[in-house]
């Protein structure tokens, strides 16, 4: 009887100390720039970390810096990775609408060499802190931000591992795959009606001829947004939050991070 009250006493003091660990994250504001253009990024770091930890450059969809962008930097910062949130449209310009979202996302999407000189800045951003093992870098994205870390990848970027959530697809140049050094893993709604097949089907053709170490993770009943708790439950409107994916997806990033880095 003692022994099961010892027992019991020790797993309430393991779960009230992960409890404490999952809520030990501290995050600041960072402002940095690109000639006379400011942005604003938030640096997410864990309290365990002592010294240099390896870091992840984090791209949101196309809403810009919102509270769900901070839920999933935390959640990768307690995993305990410092985690950089970019931003991509420029101090102030996080979007009010869809509509407004749209446009800003269209803006960088059509000008794909615009949108790899931010996510640079990002990525050079991370690499500042001091807190960060520059030999141990990743990025992260979803929707908008999953199209991003892919192109940051064609640039060549010094990255360990990309992992792309429910990210376009399409490849726009794919002579540039052959820049890739990452590992990539591309997660995907297997009924997700903004990727054409066409565009997943380049995206796979890019990553074999360019001999890239890669993954296509589909998942069954999902559709575009899938790890987004705001887009709804409705698979009817193209973009809901499903839930089994959401955790199958991050249980499997948070593997190939172990793998990369």
């Amino acid at each position: 009887m003692l022994l099961k009250k010892s027992i019991g006493i020790l797993t309430t003091a393991a779960l009230l100390l992960g409890s404490s660990a999952m809520a030990a994250v501290n995050s600041k504001k960072i402002i940095y720039k690109k000639g006379p253009e400011s942005f604003e990024g938030v640096l997410y770091t864990p309290d365990s970390v002592r010294g240099k930890a390896p870091g992840i450059l984090m791209v949101a969809n196309w809403m810009g810096l919102t509270d769900e962008t901070k839920a999933q930097a935390e959640r990768f910062a307690n995993l305990g990775y410092v985690v950089f949130t970019a931003d991509i449209y420029g101090k102030g310009k996080n979007p009010k609408s869809m509509d407004e979202a749209g446009k800003l996302a269209g803006k960088y999407k059509g000008d794909r060499k615009l949108f790899r000189e931010h996510l640079v800045l990002g990525l050079d951003e991370l690499k500042k802190q001091t807190n960060v093992d520059t030999s141990k870098l990743a990025a992260v994205g979803y929707c908008f931000g999953g199209t991003g870390v892919i192109e940051l990848a064609r640039t060549g970027a010094d990255l360990k591992g990309v992992m792309s959530f429910h990210g376009g697809l399409d490849s726009p140049t794919p002579a540039d795959g052959k820049n890739i050094k990452a590992h990539v893993i591309a997660f995907h709604g297997a009924d997700d009606p903004y990727n054409k097949p066409e565009d997943v089907a380049a995206f796979e053709k890019e990553m074999r001829d360019s001999k890239v170490d890669w993954q296509l993770v589909k998942f069954g009943n999902a559709v575009h947004s899938f790890t987004e708790k705001a887009a709804g439950t409705d698979n009817s409107k193209g973009a809901a939050y499903n839930e089994k994916a959401d955790q199958r997806s991050f249980t499997d990033a948070e593997q190939f991070l172990k793998e990369t880095l």
